[in-house]
């Protein structure tokens, strides 16, 4: 056989044998999987289990809740006076005012109610467990949905739209129909959903309620808040 054809078949050969090694010798990498976030203690505190008016409050699914809707006190520049509740639905946070410039801030889910009334009003009814009733337009946008069984209502309880609890804005004397109330779903806060108004964690409505009396004045923002440092 002439050289330069051995060492054609030659090359051939190491070639194949370089493909086979290829294929059949080397070992997928492994993935690298990131660890999940420690879950804080503070936090899962705040949110752990209740036991509450003969209900059970499941603790909050913090894998799914954003730490910046931790409840917490932040630096908050208002010229609202102390107890005064500041709700921004835009950025979907809710500050009750405390003295020396600070703010215990909620993380709040919004639903389309809670973007349709601004301005002032006065806590005139605080309940604990309330009964809830779908609105006309409710009803009206979802008839499948709300215009069976539930166009009467439902009696309070921990599947109740209200949750543990709620606050009824009043202005001059009526009713607004805006609610702060409570929620069992942790992924909903910090985020617009679709009906309701503004839904707090049953742990933080809780915590709330406890810390405004009625007549309590709470002013609604119709643009993004600037007081905020946090």
């Amino acid at each position: 056989m002439p050289v330069a054809s051995t060492l054609r078949v030659l090359a051939l050969a190491a070639a194949g044998l370089s493909a086979a090694a290829c294929t059949t010798t080397s070992q997928p990498r492994p993935v690298a999987y990131a660890p999940e976030p420690p879950i804080d203690a503070d936090a899962a505190r705040l949110y752990g289990a209740l036991e509450d008016g003969g209900w059970t409050i499941p603790a909050a699914d913090l894998k799914t809740m954003d730490p910046r809707n931790v409840r917490q006190v932040v630096d908050f520049r208002t010229d609202e006076p102390v107890g005064t509740v500041v709700v921004d639905p835009r950025a979907r946070f809710l500050y009750l005012v405390m003295p020396g410039g600070k703010a215990m801030r909620y993380g709040v889910g919004v639903g389309k109610a809670g973007l349709e009334f601004t301005g002032e009003g006065i806590i005139e009814r605080k309940a604990a467990w309330p009964r809830w009733t779908p609105t006309p337009d409710m009803i009206r946008r979802e008839p499948d949905k709300y215009g069976g069984a539930l166009r009467n209502g439902m009696e309070g309880g921990i599947q109740n739209p209200l949750g543990a609890r709620a606050l009824y804005l009043f202005k001059d004397g009526q009713d607004t129909l805006f609610r702060i109330h409570g929620t069992n779903q942790a992924w909903s806060i910090g985020k617009a959903v679709s009906s309701g108004c503004i839904r707090m964690l049953n742990q933080d409505i809780i915590d709330l309620n406890r810390r405004v009396p009625p007549k309590t004045r709470v002013v609604v923002l119709g643009a993004p808040a600037t007081g905020a440092t946090s």
